[in-house]
């Protein structure tokens, strides 16, 4: 699908000083820049990490239009966010809500375009490696989020799909042509996803 990996983009092997950057220094990082402006509550600060994190990909390689590049169901809902904000007379949260939201995206997307899924994963899971005096598995935690990485794009991407299909057939129109494929592209998806957890063996909770 063509946009599956739109909101938190794809690995690529590179060369730039965030791709041989340290994994548990990336988190740090990605802390660094979306705790300020979410903190602080101000336009500026949400500007200025806006620009400090586009300023980190683009060192390392990443343009800003490919950083950017988080699909339109995103941009969308940030318009409409900014729009009410807007028009409630309040454009200082326009741009600090909107603006925040892009900037942890952006900032995830820093870990997940300059990292494979699998070692951001194995970092997760050994940086949470304390939590287990509370009975928390961190493997299975780490494995959480895998998922959420995997089925949030995905599903953005089907509905993407749905609605490219619907207009090549001049039907766009019709939210059940929409609706219909993405439910159905969920529900396998999922059945996908159980079967290759339980390959893996993972506990059932009847068991």
């Amino acid at each position: 699908m063509n946009a599956h990996a739109s909101l938190l983009g794809l690995y690529e092997p590179g060369e730039g000083w965030l791709f041989r950057l340290g994994t548990g220094a990336k988190y740090l990082l990605l802390l660094a820049v979306t705790i300020p402006p979410l903190a602080a509550g101000t336009w500026w600060v949400t500007a200025a990490a806006l620009a400090v994190v586009l300023g980190l990909l683009w060192t390392s390689g990443i343009t800003p239009v490919r950083a950017l590049r988080i699909g339109w169901v995103l941009w969308m809902l940030l318009a409409v966010m900014a729009a009410y904000h807007l028009i409630s007379l309040n454009p200082t949260a326009a741009v600090v809500q909107s603006g925040n939201i892009l900037v942890a995206v952006l900032a995830a997307r820093m870990l997940t375009l300059t990292t494979s899924t699998p070692v951001l994963m194995d970092a997760l899971a050994r940086g949470l490696a304390p939590v287990r005096w509370l009975r928390i598995d961190p493997q299975q935690v780490a494995l959480a989020v895998a998922l959420m990485i995997r089925s949030v794009p995905y599903l953005i991407g089907s509905i993407d799909d749905a609605r490219d299909a619907a207009r090549a057939r001049g039907r766009d129109r019709n939210p059940a042509l929409l609706l219909t494929p993405v439910v159905v592209g969920a529900v396998a998806y999922a059945e996908r996803t159980g079967e290759a957890l339980h390959a893996r063996g993972l506990p059932d909770d009847g068991a």
